[in-house]
């Protein structure tokens, strides 16, 4: 029954799926020069509708004399584009083609301004196809049943015509937080083959599943982080509550499924769908796929890390990133010098690989010069001591630490923020 509603949604909604993941299974097993072949077809196709289809694109490519594209270098001759490019000029970018299905995009908004976008089926198609050659790497298919956690403020309207969706997906997911509701959705997963979601939440309910000795779901293929860096403190309350890892599915609604982890660890980059750079530690990305709206040498806002080989035991010959490090463009005041963001994560990195102490935080800032860290778990002297003295080594006698402990961090319905700055 529940194949057959799945099918039915996706014929009306996604009618090229079927083809797009047909065509993946075979690529996935493409060598790297097979995949950059490809990719060099794709971006010639895309450099060449944008030229022709899009006012923004038309001029920016002319302004730097590109008439052509010969090779996956010629992709550096086009200058990057930040997300502040996509907010002005969004009607420029949008490519005039005549689109006989297309869905309004949106992200999230939550590291600025929300972006509102038109994908056409195509694109859209392509993405979803994207994930479910992921799932099959775990044996899942998209109908099975599944957990899901995702943000939700909703009106009693919006609460059914969400439940209306769910029930096609074969889905079923919570509206509070409240211990019922967590005892009800556990009781749910018994049954259920996967579980995704902001990997916050999928934390919180593991521990909730540990601290209350509740059963443990035993049918799980699959537990899926996404929207969120996964921390490495959230993997053993994960593993001791649903007996697996969290994989890690990363990308963004502008430029599709970026990458997806394999069962051998890799997250392996979808280069079917995205070419990747990695300049100056920083992510950027060409979406291959999508022509309504351009997304070329697009700056995402992330500090990645590219694997120096493709070899995984999976087989395939995807390129690999080896870690999705956080956002860009925060900034960390301190009493006479600014810091970037990024330097938390190497703080707690180092706390856990070399003193093997795993730590769930959020930190804040409200004035030059001081810090509020929040930690999950209860530290002794000692722990409070390795803490501080890691702090130190980055941010010397320029910064006053206040390190609060035992604090509940999690947030009900929102993306966790490990950095909040008011200044």
């Amino acid at each position: 029954m529940f194949k057959l509603l799945f099918n039915i949604g996706q014929q009306l909604r996604n009618p090229s799926l079927i083809k797009h993941l047909e065509f993946l299974k075979v690529s996935e097993k493409w060598s790297l020069k097979e995949l950059e072949a490809y990719q060099l077809e794709k971006l010639k196709e895309l450099v060449c509708v944008a030229k022709e289809n899009s006012p923004y694109f038309k001029r920016l490519l002319n302004q730097k004399g590109i008439v052509k594209i010969e090779s996956l270098d010629d992709l550096k001759k086009i200058p990057i584009t930040s997300k502040k490019e996509l907010l002005a000029f969004n009607k420029d970018i949008h490519t005039n083609l005549e689109l006989n299905k297309f869905f309004t995009a949106n992200t999230s908004g939550t590291s600025g301004e929300a972006l509102k976008f038109k994908r056409e089926e195509r694109a859209d198609s392509f993405n979803r196809a994207s994930i479910f050659r992921g799932y099959s790497w775990y044996n899942v298919k998209p109908w099975y049943k599944n957990g899901y956690f995702w943000g939700f403020n909703f009106t009693s309207s919006e609460k059914i015509k969400t439940k209306v969706l769910d029930l096609f997906q074969h889905r079923f997911r919570m509206f509070s937080y409240k211990n019922n509701e967590l005892d009800l959705f556990v009781t749910k997963l018994q049954k259920a083959s996967y579980l995704h979601g902001y990997s916050s939440m999928i934390y919180r309910v593991a521990k909730y599943i540990n601290e209350h000795q509740l059963p443990k779901p035993i049918h799980l293929k699959m537990v899926k982080g996404t929207s969120e860096k996964i921390m490495d403190s959230y993997q053993a309350e994960v593993q001791k509550a649903f007996g697996l890892k969290m994989i890690n599915e990363y990308g963004a609604a502008e430029t599709g499924i970026i990458a997806f982890e394999c069962p051998f660890g890799n997250m392996h980059i979808n280069m079917e769908g995205v070419i990747v750079e990695e300049i100056e530690n920083e992510i950027i990305v060409t979406n291959l796929q999508m022509h309504s709206f351009p997304i070329i040498r697009y700056k995402l806002g992330d500090y990645i890390k590219l694997s120096k080989t493709t070899d995984c035991k999976c087989g395939m010959k995807h390129t690999i990133i080896e870690e999705i490090t956080g956002r860009v463009g925060n900034i960390v005041y301190g009493k006479a010098h600014e810091y970037p963001s990024l330097y938390f994560y190497y703080v707690f990195k180092n706390l856990a690989k070399i003193n093997k102490l795993y730590l769930n935080y959020q930190i804040s800032q409200d004035k030059k010069g001081e810090l509020n860290i929040a930690v999950e778990q209860c530290l002794t002297n000692v722990e409070l001591n390795l803490l501080q003295n890691e702090l130190e080594k980055y941010f010397k006698n320029d910064m006053e630490c206040v390190i609060l402990h035992s604090k509940n961090i999690q947030t009900n319905s929102k993306k966790h923020k490990s950095f909040i700055s008011t200044i």
